[in-house]
């Protein structure tokens, strides 16, 4: 049965930013005093280039490499009769899973690069990105952690490759193809911004089950949060079932209930690339351009200082769980103002209206609801995969618009 506990202060224990010993990812915040956020003053002495860059174009794993070379090329030799005929050909799904890689690097190397040279919209010092002599990596993870997140990148990438191989294969247009029936601008306009916000709901109600649920913080998503002070190279280094799971409840279900065409998946997966690197990125500018674009245009946006804020503060962080738009945290009453607190300071200009009528509020508690326990926590998502299947049965096993 769903029982209403009591409310309870969110918390910013183990917060590198004041130099505080970073507590164990596991372990539980209750204890931790209260500590309010303020920025450090930047450090006396300037940084050298060679102290915070490292290969961030390709990945260091050249096993990761390969295997993700071998499974793109899967694509370009599937069988033509072996394919839906909605979806797109085996060299399209195979050029377009080309692309996504190449630009997921690219834009994963422009990020952090922009995070070096453009100090002024950095949201944490710089000094937390030093590589220390202990073998702790720019983003505070020790030599074990960094390999226990190498053996679950190899895993995120071959389950990821079999999810997208099956779908592909047995879900006609789940993958659109160009015969598929041309949307007009309005059509496709409207269906990208309802299809992202069904995906964020998805994984905004995945992402809180895995901090609320103790078993699935403990044995899966401490794993991401490691990584107390992000990079965007750590977005998608997390537990395999983390990644797995979010493709599932977000991308897949958003299509099969709420599909694109051809053009618009392609920017869907490219715009939803951008945004998780950006969110993980360390800084708050026009120079992450996915989020600028939803701090102009999209009610109760978020920027990438919500969730850096979030890392910092592990289990204690129960807030600020959204991603494309951050609506579902105002709705949920889990949103912060994070590092956005006050106009000059870093990530100050990046208020947004939302942030503004939170800090005009005061510091408020975050009060755990009915939805908070085990079993209610993943109905949401329990509801959508029911909806998608159910769909799914009704079009007769293909991705229809209707």
């Amino acid at each position: 049965m769903c029982q209403t506990t009591a409310a309870v202060q969110p918390t910013a224990a183990g917060m590198k930013a004041f130099g505080r010993k970073t507590p164990s990812p596991t372990s539980s915040p209750s204890s931790k005093k209260h500590v309010d956020y303020t920025f450090p003053p930047a450090p006396a002495t300037p940084s050298k280039i060679s102290d915070h860059m490292s290969g961030i174009l390709m990945t260091g794993d050249v096993t990761n490499t390969l295997l993700e070379v071998l499974f793109i090329s899967v694509f370009f030799f599937v069988p033509p009769h072996l394919v839906p005929g909605s979806s797109m050909s085996p060299f399209q799904v195979g050029m377009f899973a080309l692309a996504k890689s190449v630009f997921t690097r690219l834009y994963n190397a422009f990020q952090e690069a922009v995070f070096f040279a453009f100090p002024k919209g950095r949201t944490q010092p710089l000094a937390e990105h030093k590589l220390a002599k202990s073998g702790n990596d720019l983003n505070g993870r020790d030599k074990k952690q960094q390999d226990t997140l190498v053996a679950h990148d190899r895993l995120t990438l071959i389950t990821d490759s079999v999810l997208n191989i099956i779908l592909y294969l047995s879900v006609d247009g789940f993958y659109p193809g160009t015969a598929a029936v041309p949307q007009t601008f309005a059509e496709r306009a409207a269906r990208l911004v309802l299809n992202h916000y069904l995906m964020s709901f998805g994984m905004y109600w995945a992402h809180r089950a895995l901090h609320v649920v103790p078993y699935l913080w403990r044995h899966i998503h401490s794993i991401h949060h490691y990584a107390s002070t992000p990079l965007s190279r750590v977005t998608y280094q997390d537990h395999w079932f983390d990644n797995f799971g979010n493709a599932v409840v977000g991308q897949t279900f958003a299509q099969i209930l709420i599909p694109l065409d051809l053009p618009t998946f392609v920017f869907s997966r490219l715009f939803r690339v951008a945004e998780s690197l950006e969110k993980h990125s360390g800084h708050s500018s026009n120079w992450n351009l996915a989020h600028a674009i939803q701090f102009a245009w999209m009610p109760f946006a978020q920027m990438p200082h919500h969730h850096d804020w979030h890392h910092e503060g592990f289990k204690s962080c129960n807030y600020t769980f959204s991603s494309m738009g951050g609506v579902w945290d105002w709705v949920f009453g889990t949103r912060r103002a994070g590092r956005a607190a006050n106009e000059g300071e870093p990530a100050g200009d990046w208020a947004t209206k939302e942030d503004k009528v939170l800090n005009a509020m005061g510091r408020q508690p975050i009060v755990k609801s009915f939805m908070d326990t085990p079993i209610c926590v993943v109905l949401p998502d329990v509801a959508l995969g029911v909806a998608a299947a159910y769909k799914l049965w009704l079009c007769g096993g293909t991705v229809c618009a209707a």
